[in-house]
């Protein structure tokens, strides 16, 4: 099957997640910072572990050191974004690698990004929006300072607030006044919860946090009852099959729990997470899911039409989501 012709939705892509290993050794290099140690001999990537990944993950981060280079990422992402047929995405954005914090840093960084994205959509690329993160093991204190820095600049770009990075710090509890910041701003939610952590996590969450959608969530499957309850809720799931098998969290394709969880009524989506970290892309994605359950055009429009309406964005940029679908069905 012909995946790449088919218009997709991405609800969860980290920006800095998307840097190509090009770009991110010719930062490198322009800066002369020495992050060779995060690429293997072929010149891609190099982890054996989630917490390897988060390393490797932070030492790319850093070479970019400003507006103007998150500026010309987001230019490489959205290229690489519309190759893939993708019509709509939302990019995870943590104020911690933009300025460090800082509110007048961030809202420098912030846009750039968008200038960067309204000029690939003029052109014919995906339209793109924001979704500033916490980095969860970065701690309480600095989810709160995301936090802020996301109500402050809550607009038609940055659409929500998330929770990213090593499910094993705190509690999602320890979380909630961000969360609770983000909602009072008008932000949509999610959170990662249930890739490396047992349903227990994920209830946690949803109670404490209180999200829209779910990162992940794969150890729901396990809990029939949780299953039920993130059906009935309609908690959308924003999965990533290839990021999961990638980083050992699933043995293999056919292990991977979204058909599942779709067969049992939750509302999936498709992502690649941080793309270039797993080998992987959103034809990628959909041909290996055609391959391993069968799925085909209608279940693979299903789903985006899903993504379409749990997308953060404005009522108007939904709507022309949904046109764009239509008329390319």
């Amino acid at each position: 099957m012909e995946t790449r012709r088919l218009p997709k939705i991405e609800l969860h892509l980290h920006l800095e997640g998307a840097m190509p290993p090009g770009l991110a050794r010719a930062l490198a290099a322009e800066k002369r910072i020495d992050i060779s140690r995060a690429f293997d001999a072929s010149g891609g990537y190099a982890f054996a572990d989630f917490a390897g990944f988060l390393r490797v993950y932070e030492a790319a981060a850093s070479v970019l050191r400003g507006p103007d280079d998150y500026a010309r990422l987001t230019a490489v992402v959205a290229a690489d974004l519309a190759e893939q047929g993708v019509i709509y995405a939302e990019m995870f954005i943590a104020p911690e690698f933009c300025g460090g914090g800082d509110p007048s840093a961030w809202r420098e960084h912030l846009a750039a990004i968008r200038e960067a994205a309204e000029t690939a959509q003029a052109q014919g690329g995906p339209i793109l929006r924001g979704i500033a993160t916490a980095v969860r093991h970065a701690g309480r204190a600095a989810s709160r300072v995301a936090a802020q820095a996301a109500a402050g600049t809550a607009e038609d770009f940055l659409v929500g607030f998330g929770l990213a990075g090593d499910e094993t710090a705190g509690r999602p509890a320890d979380f909630a006044w961000a969360f609770d910041c983000a909602r009072e701003a008008g932000l949509g939610l999610t959170a990662h919860a249930g890739e490396w952590s047992g349903p227990q996590a994920i209830r946690d969450t949803l109670a404490a946090l209180r999200p829209a959608r779910l990162g992940h969530a794969l150890s729901a499957l396990r809990e029939p009852a949780l299953v039920d309850t993130l059906a009935a809720d309609g908690i959308v799931l924003e999965l990533c099959p290839g990021s999961n098998i990638a980083l050992g969290a699933v043995a293999c394709w056919a292990d991977h729990p979204i058909a599942a969880l779709r067969d049992a009524g939750v509302a999936v989506t498709v992502s690649t997470d941080d793309p270039p970290f797993f080998g992987t892309d959103m034809s990628r994605e959909f041909t290996r899911l055609h391959d391993t359950f069968g799925w085909d055009e209608p279940d693979f429009r299903a789903i985006t039409e899903t993504a379409a309406r749990a997308a953060f964005c404005d009522a108007a940029t939904r709507a022309r989501i949904l046109k764009t679908l239509e008329e390319t069905g």
